[in-house]
């Protein structure tokens, strides 16, 4: 009777100090996991973030207000904006160089059709829309239909719309246009509560993040990874590769557009205007941890990268270092990015945990028989 009633309670006190130990296990396995998280490149850019954030605020306090936050966001919009666009190329597998020559055109086209009459706005942003959905289609086809690499098609295409733009304007400043047109990239919402005032440009990139996220939840955007990771086995599925690589660069263009339209308000016209932004949008993609090569990386960490890299500007204003080390330092950023990412990644697939975003695109076509099957993204999706 004893040792029945006692092996009871022996086995409650051996469970209720299993469960602790597990407990114990838990916390130290959620930290563990947190750490990896933030050596990881998507993980790392953060906490850089948080850090640079942190000293900006150390030397000026004033950044921590509200409205100082917003004027941050606004400046960083429009190289956010491109970062986004830039992405959905890279993690194709392919580049886009001519985005600061777009940036430029549509600036310099605002410019000479706007001037002061405030009716052509619309007109005009039509025009914009159409002029960067025309350069993505030629980079896409030449890249896709052609089959002539994407850096050389984007670079012949950068180099054309840029000698267009300086023959056409005489490579001279013009007046800015109407105050209204003006007003998407300076303008916004005052007297807001806490805040004071809500820049357009903060709305207009928080509707690009929504709109970018989404699509790369949805089938076309897992299908750009897809394809990124292995094109031969995205062709196989049934996958238009030629037609997602195509819609990749168009995007790629829109955002450039956008971006334009946004840097006319506070850059004012001028050829400088764009100049280097493809440069800082592979920098900002890179940082975000998107694998050059296609494949890896998430729109959320082409933004964090934007972010990173204007707040590090920032701070080096801040510091007196010289505007002329921009291009040298984005040049360091993206060596240290794209070795950092190796390193990880390597030892990833040294230890048997290489990321599998396309698994079951490369099962599929590996058991696809001779007939290719049809459906495009539903191909995928199957």
């Amino acid at each position: 009777m004893i040792s029945s009633t006692a092996n009871p309670r022996s086995g409650q006190a051996q469970s209720a100090s299993s469960r602790s130990g597990q407990g114990r296990l838990g916390v130290g396995e959620r930290f563990a996991e947190l750490g990896r998280r933030a050596l990881d490149p998507k993980g790392i850019v953060v906490v850089l973030l948080i850090i640079i954030l942190l000293a900006i605020v150390v030397l000026n306090p004033s950044f921590a207000e509200p409205g100082s936050l917003m004027r941050f966001i606004q400046r960083v919009a429009p190289i956010a904006i491109v970062a986004i666009g830039q992405y959905f190329v890279i993690v194709s597998g392919e580049f886009d160089l001519s985005m600061g020559a777009v940036v430029t055109a549509q600036v310099m086209t605002v410019g000479h059709l706007v001037g002061a009459d405030e009716s052509k706005t619309v007109p005009v942003l039509f025009i914009l829309v159409g002029i960067g959905i025309l350069v993505g289609l030629v980079n896409g086809l030449a890249t896709t239909l052609l089959r002539v690499p994407s850096f050389i098609v984007t670079l012949g295409t950068m180099l054309v719309i840029h000698g267009a733009i300086m023959w056409w304007t005489g490579g001279v400043a013009t007046s800015n246009p109407a105050q209204n047109f003006r007003q998407i990239g300076r303008g916004g919402f005052a007297d807001i509560p806490l805040i004071d005032f809500i820049p357009y440009a903060v709305l207009i990139l928080a509707a690009v993040i929504l709109l970018a996220v989404w699509l790369s939840r949805r089938p076309f955007g897992r299908t750009l990874v897809a394809i990124g990771d292995n094109s031969a086995a995205a062709t196989f599925a049934g996958t238009r590769v030629w037609w997602t690589k195509t819609s990749a660069f168009v995007i790629s263009s829109l955002s450039a557009t956008v971006a334009g339209v946004l840097l006319v308000g506070f850059a004012g016209v001028h050829p400088s205007v764009g100049q280097g932004y493809e440069f800082t949008a592979i920098t900002a993609v890179v940082l975000g941890g998107v694998v050059l090569g296609g494949g890896r990386g998430t729109v959320l960490g082409a933004l964090t990268g934007a972010f990173t890299l204007e707040a590090l500007f920032t701070l080096l204003n801040f510091t007196a270092v010289p505007a002329t080390m921009r291009d040298a330092i984005q040049g360091a950023i993206i060596i240290a990015a794209v070795a950092y990412s190796g390193v990880v990644f390597a030892r990833r697939r040294r230890r048997g945990r290489t990321p599998t975003s396309t698994d079951s695109l490369t099962t599929s076509a590996e058991t696809t028989p001779s007939t290719t099957p049809a459906g495009g993204d539903d191909a995928v999706r199957q």
